[in-house]
C-alpha cells in the first residue's frame, strides 16, 4: 500500500504537495516537474512503475503548468489533471501521443478550493474535495455519466482522505466541525452518509494518516495526551488508540523528557508514508515507513507494531521524499530524481526483526465498516472512562483510549489500565451475525467481555 505523503513537512501540522503520486496499483506515478531553463517553468510527468526499469514520459501542455496545479495517475496510463482557472477548477485528462501530449477536457468546478483526494483502490476513478466553512462537497471529478458532478455534501470543513477498503465505498475524512477536528467514515455505498470513526475524547483533535485495507491498521495524530503524538489502532477493534514512546518525535531531540513548551515536540516530523501489503488481520505485523524530517535533513523510518522501535535509515540521494511503495516480497520502493537518473526506484530489502510468542489484535473485520452508517446515522459507543495524568502531571480529564501497548515496558511508557486479554479480542461470530457498525476509535470497555 502507498500513502504519498507530504513535502518540506517540518511540522506535524503543516499541509505540504505531495512530491510524487503513485497509482492505486503501483503501476504508474505521476508528478510535476521542472524544466532546465531560465524560466524554470512546471510540466506534468509520468513514471511508469511496472516494468523491469522504471521510465518518465513528460506530458507538457500549450502552455506551462502552475505550481498549484495537482496530478492523479490512473492504472490505464492516463493522468488526470486539476488546474485551477480564474474562479473555477479545469480538469482533463492527459496521455501521450508519440512526441506529444493528449488532452482530454473532462468539465470544470465552480468552487473557492478544490483537491484531489488519493487514489481510489480501483485505480480509474477521481475524487476530491471542495471544502468551504461550513459544509464540503465530495466530488467524482471522473469515471462518472457526465462530467464532475458532485456525490455528496458532508457538514463541516473536511480535509486529508484515506480509503478504508479495497472495494472504494468507504472513505475517512478528517472534518473540522465546532472547533474540533476529528474523523468521520463516509459511506459512498449509502450516498455519502457519514458516522464517527475517530474520536480518542470529546475534546481532542484526531486526524486519520494512514489506513490499511488488509490488515486495518490505522495510524492517527491526536493532541489527546496533551500535545501531538502519533499513534495506532485497528478498525473494527474496541481497543483503544495507543501511543508508543518510539514514535513521539520529542524523543529524539530530548529523550526521557517531556517537550517544552514553545514546541520542541516539533523539532522533528515523523509522517507514515507506506504500509507493508498483504498482512491480511495482522495489523501488529504490518512494517509502516515513515519519513523523518529534522533541522538537520530527512531520512527514512520504519516501524511495526510488535517491534516497539523505530529504526532509522539512510535514504537515496533525491529522494522524492514521502513517497515509497511496499511490494507484496517485502521490498520497499523509493523513487528518486538527480540530474545523473532523473527517473529511478532505490529497492530496499529491509529485514524486520522476528517477534514471538505474542498473539495477533483481531478485529470484527470490514464487514462491521460496511454496515456502519445506518438510516438514522451511527450512536456513541458507550463505555467507562478513567482519567489518566498529562505527560505534565496534571490531570487532562478524560483520556481513557490514550495508553501505550500494555506490554510496552522497554520504551518509559504508562501501562494500559486495561486489563490483559487473554487471548486478545473475542474472534468467534455467531452464525447469524447481528447489524452493526465499527465502534469508534475511543475509549475501550476497562472490563473484560
Amino acid at each position: 500500500m502507498t500513502i504519498c505523503a507530504t513535502e518540506d513537512a517540518t511540522a506535524l501540522d503543516s499541509p505540504h504537495r505531495a512530491a510524487l503520486t503513485i497509482a492505486a496499483d503501483g503501476s504508474y506515478a505521476a508528478r510535476l516537474a521542472r524544466h532546465d531553463d531560465a524560466a524554470g517553468s512546471w510540466f506534468p510527468e509520468r513514471w511508469t512503475l511496472s516494468g523491469p526499469e522504471p521510465y518518465a514520459v513528460p506530458l507538457p501542455g500549450s502552455q506551462p503548468e502552475e505550481p498549484d496545479s495537482e496530478l492523479l495517475p490512473l492504472t490505464d496510463g492516463r493522468v488526470l489533471i486539476l488546474r485551477r482557472v480564474a474562479d473555477r477548477f479545469a480538469l482533463a485528462l492527459l496521455y501521450p501521443t508519440g512526441p506529444g501530449t493528449g488532452e482530454l477536457l473532462l468539465g470544470t468546478v465552480e468552487a473557492p478550493e478544490l483537491t484531489l483526494l488519493p487514489p481510489a483502490p480501483d485505480g480509474t476513478l477521481g475524487y476530491a474535495l471542495a471544502p468551504g466553512a461550513d459544509r464540503t462537497g465530495l466530488w467524482l471529478v471522473h469515471g462518472g455519466a457526465g462530467g464532475p458532478e458532485r456525490i455528496a455534501e458532508i457538514p463541516g470543513r473536511c480535509t486529508g482522505g484515506a480509503w478504508l477498503d479495497r472495494s472504494g465505498r468507504l472513505l475517512a475524512l478528517d472534518r473540522e466541525l465546532a472547533g474540533r477536528t476529528k474523523t468521520v467514515l463516509v459511506d459512498l455505498g449509502r450516498g455519502g452518509e457519514t458516522g464517527p470513526l475517530l474520536q480518542i475524547t470529546e475534546h481532542s483533535n484526531d486526524r486519520l494518516l494512514l489506513a490499511d485495507p488488509d490488515s486495518g491498521l490505522l495510524l492517527v495524530r491526536s493532541d489527546a495526551p496533551g500535545y501531538d503524538r502519533l499513534g495506532w489502532g485497528v478498525l473494527g477493534s474496541s481497543l483503544p488508540v495507543r501511543f508508543p514512546e518510539c514514535l513521539r518525535p520529542a524523543g529524539f531531540a530530548s529523550e526521557g523528557h517531556e517537550p517544552s513548551q514553545g514546541g520542541a515536540e516539533r523539532t522533528m516530523a515523523v509522517t507514515p508514508f507506506a504500509v507493508q501489503p498483504g498482512q491480511m488481520l495482522a495489523p501488529e505485523s504490518c512494517a509502516v515507513a515513515f519519513r523523518m524530517d529534522a533541522a538537520s535533513g530527512t531520512w527514512l523510518g520504519i516501524w511495526r507494531p510488535l517491534g516497539r522501535r523505530l529504526r532509522q535509515l539512510p535514504v537515496p540521494e533525491g529522494w522524492l521524499a514521502g513517497t515509497g511503495l511496499w511490494t507484496a516480497g517485502g521490498e520497499l520502493l523509493l523513487p528518486y530524481a538527480t540530474d545523473a537518473e532523473p527517473c529511478g526506484v532505490a529497492r530496499m530489502a529491509i529485514p524486520l526483526e522476528p517477534v514471538g510468542g505474542a498473539e495477533p489484535v483481531r478485529r470484527g473485520g470490514l464487514m462491521q465498516a460496511l454496515r456502519a452508517v445506518g438510516p438514522t446515522g451511527p450512536a456513541e459507543q458507550e463505555g467507562a472512562v478513567r482519567p489518566e495524568r498529562s505527560p505534565s502531571g496534571a490531570s487532562a480529564g478524560n483520556v481513557a483510549g490514550i495508553v501505550p501497548d500494555a506490554a510496552e515496558t522497554d520504551n518509559h511508557s504508562t501501562r494500559s489500565p486495561h486489563p490483559q486479554l487473554v487471548g486478545g479480542e473475542p474472534h468467534h461470530s455467531p452464525a447469524h451475525p447481528r447489524m452493526c457498525r465499527p465502534v469508534p476509535l475511543q475509549q475501550a470497555p476497562l472490563t473484560a467481555r
